[in-house]
């Protein structure tokens, strides 16, 4: 069964340092936040080279299709944002909010589908 991976690029504010960040990062993974059903692993990524500034990725590894779709509905009809579990919501609205540039559901992603 093919994994599904979604790399989601974070900029953050002017006034957050890249150890708030990671240190906000490391809470939420002690704080269960990254418990999703069907969700293998998650890392973070520091930019080398971007013309963004202080730039991070964070790829998410599904086991399958079945399990990302269970989570976010079909890549045609995707669930609403209020539908979304409950930990993922405290991981965009109280920790993302806080650091991003942006809204964190307007962020650049991508999904993919292993071949």
């Amino acid at each position: 069964m093919a994994r599904v991976i979604s790399v989601h690029e974070y900029e953050l504010k002017r006034d957050v340092s890249p150890e708030d960040f990671e240190a906000a990062v490391r809470s939420a993974r002690e704080r269960g936040l990254f418990d999703l059903p069907g969700l293998v692993e998650v890392r973070f990524a520091r930019a080398l080279r971007t013309t963004r500034r202080q730039a991070y990725a964070a790829i998410w590894t599904y086991e399958s299709r079945e399990a990302w779709e269970a989570l976010w509905g079909p890549p045609s009809n995707p669930s609403p944002r209020d539908a979304h579990p409950g930990v993922w919501q405290e991981w965009e609205n109280g920790v993302l909010a806080k650091l991003l540039d942006r809204r964190p559901d307007t962020i650049n992603f991508a999904v993919y589908e292993e071949v």
